[in-house]
């Protein structure tokens, strides 16, 4: 089958038509989450005070997310406070990218709008709650929508803006520049692979030869894949933090 749009909406197999219906990404979601509990969860019950390779590694992942995503942009005190939730949004969306290039899996669970749009809304929500905690309900959306030391007029302007930017466009770009990222790679491998199958199996004569140029750029593009699916997990990450930093900021 050729590698197209069709691939990101693929036919239930299973309790077709209710609120449990089953396809291939679905599934592909479920292996995800259950890879990351259960990777997390083994690791934790064996954890030990002179660690193993794995460990160090696990250990590795989470304190990469607070001393270099949390305590750099919020601070220690506040790094430390929004270090579990930013560890939730960066291990979560590595997990859900990196199925696209994992065989049999070879889709990003994140290349569908759903798995992008929940971790935005969490990341939303995540930063709204932190602004109220620390200014109260009224104290928060007043920072935001009208900043200190601007003239009164200029709130005619500046508020719609600031209305707009914060609570329509940061949910929306985060969702985006996931679900887009992951798309595209999902079809350029796809593209090179199917390529490599037509040209090494179908193709005639010498064109054959042109199957070991798209199978090293298949090749080079899963590594990048990967590159790509923990690059976008710690844009997604950093980002937050930094939405959660300019809550917990006054203007």
């Amino acid at each position: 089958m050729i590698p197209g749009m069709d691939d990101f909406f693929p036919a239930p197999f299973a309790f077709e038509g209710t609120i449990f219906e089953m396809n291939r990404l679905v599934l592909v979601r479920l292996i995800a989450a259950t890879m990351l509990i259960l990777l997390f969860s083994i690791g934790a019950s064996r954890a030990k005070l002179i660690p193993s390779k794995g460990q160090i590694i696990l250990e590795s992942m989470i304190l990469f997310v607070r001393d270099n995503i949390a305590i750099d942009t919020l601070g220690d005190k506040e790094g430390r406070r929004y270090a579990p939730v930013l560890t939730i949004i960066f291990l979560g969306v590595f997990f859900m990218n990196i199925t696209g290039v994992i065989p049999g899996l070879n889709i990003a669970a994140s290349s569908v709008i759903a798995v992008p749009l929940v971790f935005a809304i969490f990341s939303y929500v995540t930063f709204i709650v932190a602004g109220i905690k620390k200014f109260g309900f009224f104290g928060y959306f007043k920072s935001q929508l009208f900043p200190s030391g601007v003239p009164a007029w200029l709130y005619v302007l500046l508020t719609p803006i600031e209305l707009l930017s914060i609570f329509i466009i940061r949910p929306i770009t985060l969702t985006v520049r996931l679900l887009a990222n992951m798309i595209a790679g999902h079809l350029i491998l796809a593209l090179s692979f199917f390529g490599t199958n037509y040209l090494f199996f179908e193709a005639a004569g010498a064109l054959k030869l042109v199957g070991v140029v798209t199978f090293s750029a298949g090749i080079v593009f899963t590594l990048f894949e990967i590159f790509v699916a923990a690059l976008q997990a710690y844009i997604f990450a950093i980002l937050s933090a930094v939405y959660i930093k300019l809550s917990i900021e006054s203007h």
